[in-house]
């Protein structure tokens, strides 16, 4: 029968965990009194548990590997019979089967490994390997070791993990239970490196910019404030590092990226996270459409590490999932989407001139509540035509859109097009309904960006001057092109992740009330 580790106490009763520790708390000094260490310094392997399953694929049964194998793992499953013993061990999501035999092993180490391991504990083992009656790989254990005591017992029904919040909290216990969600992590990081090597190998220069600054900027969005005590100052975590980005192209750099954290003040929902991961590229000599170009580029690249061809399935909260083809990119105008979706000229929405009514029947509330939390203010202008966005227009972008074009007064960082002044070389990636992208036509008129930050709209639609920015423009800075992605929403949508804390290893979470 199946060993667990509930060895001890009743399972689910609320002194079970205490008692459970007791039991191996006992074990571990019971090894302290026969000078055997719980926790050696190193373990030397010759193979991980993928390198086995893969290496010896091709074993028959009743062959027998020629040389022996040296692996390690976690104790996940342990089935006693008598003198044999057969056990699961867990190495980086993968499972491999090693078999216990006494008259193999030995007296000793075989009672030492029955009396003193539980589940949870790594260990360590060498011997052949072959392939059982039923099929399944195995090393025949002729030596082993302990090389970690597990004190605590994993979660009751641990196996596929589901509560969402120790998941969260205790995200190496996520790791253990799900190897769905150590492949969502897996996916990150080569996403991350395909956006790297892309980008490297076309010629942009990885850089690092400051995350504590003297002021914010590069996006309208609350900051984190910070105190220096040394300097008796406050500091900013950075919301972008869009402007330290741009310097680097006033000094000579022509193509610069960086991978990175950005930090914002705001709520936490789906998909926000007050830390999260930003790729932002800057090309001098470039505009948007090269932004684009290199856009498609990157997601392409990106899928392809993902495993993932035409289409994806893109969950949406208690609803069919959107079917998204990943390979098809459109291009259509913000001012086109106003016409098609709602009826509407975004410029008469950004001018005050739809009637409430009219706001009321295509499902917006025109009204806000005030900072004492009782007062009803008008939202801004500004304000209501992003409502309308995501009201009526962002149902419809599902597959890649690159939504281009956006009013000037609503792009304080973008270069005008010099056909039409009113509208910003601009566009925002849009993928199953998410935002993934944001990218300019940089505006490098010192005098025209000044004049740009004055003449903002709301405090809260405003993006803070920045007169270090302008002073690095007023030197000179040649034309170029900037693209910003989230990194984890493109993660979202490529491991058909619900939410963007199951793509972040250790979200922020509310403290725990004891």
């Amino acid at each position: 029968m199946e060993r667990s580790n509930c060895t001890g106490g009743v399972p689910g009763t609320p002194g079970d965990s205490k008692h459970l520790m007791e039991i191996r708390r006992e074990k571990l000094a019971k090894l302290q009194e026969l000078r055997i260490s719980a926790y050696p310094n190193r373990f030397m392997y010759t193979h991980d548990a993928a390198a086995v399953l893969s290496a010896y694929a091709g074993l028959q049964g009743g062959d027998v590997s020629p040389e022996p194998v040296t692996v390690k793992g976690r104790l996940v499953l342990r089935r006693e019979m008598g003198k044999s013993t057969f056990c699961h061990i867990q190495d980086g999501g993968r499972r491999l089967q090693v078999y216990f035999r006494k008259d193999i092993l030995g007296d000793e180490p075989f009672a030492r490994f029955h009396d003193s391991t539980d589940i949870g504990d790594i260990i360590g083992v060498s011997g052949e390997v072959f392939r059982t009656r039923t099929g399944e790989l195995t090393v025949t254990v002729r030596s082993w070791e302990l090389l970690a005591k597990a004190l605590r017992p994993l979660p009751e029904k641990w196996h596929g993990l589901a509560d969402v919040e120790t998941r969260y909290r205790q995200r190496y216990l996520d790791l253990i239970a799900n190897p769905a969600s150590m492949q969502v992590f897996r996916t990150r990081s080569a996403v991350i490196g395909s956006c790297r090597r892309l980008l490297e190998s076309r010629g942009f220069l990885e850089v690092e910019t400051p995350i504590i600054q003297q002021q914010p900027g590069g996006a309208v969005a609350r900051p984190f404030v910070t105190h220096h005590n040394a300097l008796g100052q406050d500091f900013y975590m950075r919301i972008a590092p869009e402007l330290h980005l741009k310097m680097l192209l006033v000094g000579g750099f022509d193509r610069v990226f960086e991978l990175g954290k950005s930090f914002r003040n705001e709520g936490i929902d789906r998909f926000h996270n007050p830390e999260f991961t930003m790729l932002e590229a800057y090309q001098a000599y470039a505009d948007y459409t090269d932004m684009m170009a290199l856009a498609e580029d990157l997601i392409r690249s990106a899928c392809d590490v993902a495993g993932i061809g035409e289409t994806i399935e893109c969950p949406v909260g208690g609803a069919e999932p959107l079917r998204v083809n990943m390979r098809r990119f459109t291009r259509v105008s913000l001012a086109e989407l106003y016409d098609r979706h709602i009826g509407l000229p975004l410029s008469d929405f950004l001018a005050g001139n739809i009637p409430d009514e009219r706001l009321r029947s295509i499902g917006l509330d025109i009204y806000e509540t005030g900072e004492d939390g009782v007062s009803r203010v008008r939202k801004s202008n500004h304000a209501l035509a992003d409502e309308a966005f995501d009201v009526c227009i962002l149902p419809h972008l599902i597959d890649p859109t690159f939504v281009t074009d956006y009013p000037t007064e609503m792009s304080p960082l973008a270069k005008y097009s010099h056909a039409d002044r009113s509208t910003a070389e601009r566009f925002e990636l849009y993928i199953a309904r998410k935002e993934i992208a944001n990218a300019y036509s940089e505006l490098n008129d010192p005098v025209e960006q000044r004049a740009r930050f004055e003449a903002q709209g709301t405090p809260e639609e405003k993006m803070a001057l920045n007169e270090e920015f302008i002073t690095a423009l007023e030197h000179g800075m040649p034309p170029a092109g900037g693209l910003g992605i989230g990194i984890d929403r493109l993660t979202m949508i490529l491991t058909g992740a619900p939410s963007i804390r199951d793509v972040i290893l250790f979200p922020l979470l509310k403290k725990v009330q004891k």
